[in-house]
């Protein structure tokens, strides 16, 4: 398998060579196009019914797409739904991402569904993917990525809605942006991941939820 990434960091699309009796898996609907000697077949995002629905509870598909490639060379092209950009790890171990971030990896990996108690109760609905196993694994983000190394003891806060990825190696809480009631309200800031090197973190540059927020404003109400 050879891969590129094309038309960073905005629109950024995922270019994979396949060679023959080689598979890809990607998230459902992030095909762009694909040579016609590659076969697509659906198969359950996770290990059993159970892992699927925690895999779709965690922002993945229900179902995700196995990319058989035949006979032959093909190329393969994806892209997230969301405007922003790709970002790629070799991964011997684990990874953890904001939910709906994994966009494809190697077939055999695993991924399965963590989730906050106070990030639900609070309405933030905080789910990450922990992806294991052995392989390349490529994530979508919302607006550019930064990535951020930590050293050893360092620490670091990134509001919930910005994270992308982080290393197994990393150490992450979830608490309150700003202490108090009144301040949380009145800096309109909810749930923040303090984060506790070493290793690496992944952000986005943009906010899908405030998005999403933003354009409540201008939809009419009955």
């Amino acid at each position: 398998m050879q891969f590129e990434i094309l038309e960073k960091p905005t629109f950024s699309v995922l270019k994979i060579i396949l060679e023959p009796a080689e598979s890809y898996r990607a998230e459902a609907g992030a095909m762009i196009a694909m040579s016609s000697n590659i076969e697509l077949q659906a198969k359950t995002s996770g290990k059993g019914l159970l892992g699927s629905i925690k895999a779709a509870v965690g922002g993945e598909s229900f179902f995700a797409s196995l990319y058989v490639c035949h006979s032959k060379p093909g190329e393969l092209w994806l892209a997230p739904g969301t405007i922003g950009d790709i970002i790629h790890t070799k991964l011997n171990g684990r990874i953890f991402a904001q939910g709906g971030a994994y966009l494809a990896g190697t077939p055999d990996l695993t991924i399965s569904t963590k989730g906050s108690f106070k990030a639900m109760i609070s309405g933030e609905g905080l789910f990450l993917q922990e992806i294991s196993g052995t392989g390349d694994v490529f994530f979508g983000s919302y607006g550019t990525v930064i990535e951020r190394t930590l050293g050893h003891g360092e620490t670091f806060i990134v509001d919930t809605g910005h994270i992308v990825a982080f290393e197994e190696s990393v150490h992450y809480s979830i608490k309150k942006a700003s202490k108090g009631i009144f301040s949380s309200i009145a800096s309109g800031e909810g749930l923040v991941c303090e984060y506790t090197g070493p290793g690496k973190i992944w952000m986005q540059t943009r906010n899908l939820s405030a998005f999403a927020q933003l354009l409540m404003r201008f939809i009419p109400t009955k």
